[in-house]
């Protein structure tokens, strides 16, 4: 004898499938086989369910008790409409139909456990190698001199111009617009250090410039050279070894 706890069916169908496949019964043959008995045996235990699933296991047995009495009487004359099922053959489309349902199902569970154990981390968690700071020829406290002298000449200029009353324009440069400047300047090829600093730049455009040039040569996005002590620097766009 096959035991069965109902809770752990889905409902009625799966426990008659379930009763079905373990007896190694054909779904055309359980009403000859003692398919019927084992399922209202299992009905000893329907207390334990709510109203609701109760009823669905309770409304299955009345159904395998219909037909079983069915075919132990004279079978009536066939109905006019050729179409319409017995009750017989509903239940075996029913439980076919919930038998193919049940076994796509099972596979699609493999595949999403398959799929799983494929997920692998993000790229964003993976931690990226640190950015190539290239340059050659001179230390970054060279490079901070060499902008020391620029600066200066700007002041030395903005004095003069106040000296001349001339109108000072508003300033308004922002690291990110200065890099993209850089950037466009380095696609046409290397260039001067001294060229990036135009001549009527204010202070605050020059400190804006020299802050998104080291930011670029931090990020790796710029190579910075000098051949030989107190030559021009120059500068280039960084291409990864």
């Amino acid at each position: 004898m096959y035991i069965v706890s109902l809770k752990q069916f889905d409902g009625p169908l799966d426990l008659l499938l379930t009763l079905i496949t373990h007896a190694k019964v054909d779904i055309h043959d359980i009403f000859v086989s003692e398919i019927t008995e084992q399922y209202l045996e299992s009905m000893k235990l329907v207390d334990e369910l709510d109203m609701d699933s109760a009823s669905e296991f309770l409304q299955m047995a009345a159904t395998l008790l219909e037909i079983k009495s069915r075919s132990m009487l004279p079978k009536p004359p066939k109905p006019e409409d050729e179409n319409e099922l017995s009750p017989e053959e509903a239940l075996i489309r029913q439980l076919e139909e919930y038998r193919q349902f049940k076994e796509i199902s099972g596979r699609m569970q493999e595949l999403e456990k398959q799929a799983r154990a494929l997920i692998t981390k993000l790229p964003e968690e993976y931690p990226l190698p640190p950015p190539v700071v290239e340059i050659t020829g001179l230390t970054l406290d060279k490079l901070q001199r060499a902008f020391l002298r620029v600066l200066e000449r700007a002041r030395a200029q903005e004095v003069g111009e106040r000296m001349a009353s001339r109108e000072i324009r508003r300033d308004s440069f922002t690291v990110s617009g200065c890099m993209a400047r850089i950037q466009r300047r380095l696609n046409r090829g290397a260039f001067a250090f001294s060229e990036l600093f135009d001549a009527d730049m204010t202070r605050a455009e020059l400190i804006t410039m020299f802050m998104a040039l080291l930011e670029m040569v931090k990020l790796g996005r710029v190579a910075v050279a000098q051949q030989n002590p107190y030559e021009e620097i120059y500068l280039s766009q960084h291409t990864p070894a």
